[in-house]
């Protein structure tokens, strides 16, 4: 294993000192609080799902105040998962954290070793490689079954893309998603009867097909489509206010009534 190699910073002894301060915090409240005492690995599980959710929300918003707090929320709840995984004899932070530095290290030959890789692309490649001489079985392996769809999609093309499979240039990405959208007009577009089972396969291709074009121009389809929830949420509820301001309800309004207020929540 190769020298790690330091960059000279000024407040690591600042940031030493507060690790700290934060595991001995974690040892008393797993000590002497009622709540932290009860807990379990299972039990927190959902919460650290709930304060991941809120650091993207923070990220999205650029809030770089909120995200510092987010960020916090979520190291306490790396603390606690060492403290308890500590107390069956498993594994504690030091642990955890010397497994990550040498994961590191392996998976960055160009870095601690003699491999060159002078793109993005070329390191991505010497990842998933040597995930799999570590044991993976397949490429897609370490994709989590229980990521959301849009993003497993995401992860899954990035992942193939890494030992080459992949299209070549953004034109043949779009030629597929045209043949994708083509297809599923021709056959479901006029149709009166829809055999839902193959529309919802076929409906499938044409989301994969446009999240892979997305990934080719350097769009995060996922921060998109959040950006366009946020924004119909927003113009949404100008139209309830609008209404409601002029004494209307609008189950009773004619969808023409409602987009003259739709139209000028545009301007917000």
């Amino acid at each position: 294993m190769s020298e790690i190699r330091s960059t000279p910073d000024t407040n690591r002894q600042a940031k030493l000192q507060a690790f700290d301060r934060l595991l001995t915090i974690m040892d008393e409240l797993r000590e002497n609080c009622p709540w932290d005492k009860k807990q379990t690995i299972e039990s927190i599980r959902h919460l650290t799902i709930e304060e991941t959710f809120e650091l993207s929300d923070a990220i999205l918003e650029g809030d770089l105040n909120e995200i510092k707090k987010e960020l916090g929320d979520i190291m306490l709840h790396l603390a606690f998962y060492s403290r308890m995984a500590s107390e069956q004899g498993a594994f504690d932070m030091a642990d955890v954290l010397n497994g990550i530095c040498e994961k590191l290290i392996i998976r960055h030959p160009h870095i601690y070793g003699d491999v060159v890789a002078e793109d993005e692309e070329t390191v991505k490649a010497n990842w998933e490689q040597i995930k799999l001489k570590e044991g993976n079985k397949s490429v897609l392996g370490g994709v989590p079954k229980s990521l959301p769809a849009l993003i497993k999609a995401m992860r899954i093309q990035e992942k193939a893309r890494g030992v080459g499979f992949d299209w070549d240039h953004k034109e043949q990405v779009w030629e597929k998603v045209e043949e994708e959208l083509g297809e599923f007009k021709a056959e479901y577009h006029t149709a009166e009867t829809i055999d839902k089972e193959k529309a919802t396969a076929e409906f499938g291709d044409v989301l994969f097909s446009l999240i892979n074009y997305a990934r080719f121009i350097d769009i995060n389809p996922e921060e998109a489509l959040e950006r366009t929830n946020k924004k119909f949420i927003t113009r949404f509820q100008y139209l309830e206010q609008e209404a409601a301001k002029a004494g209307k309800k609008l189950s009773e309004m004619t969808l023409s009534e409602m987009d003259k207020y739709w139209n000028r929540s545009k301007g917000l």
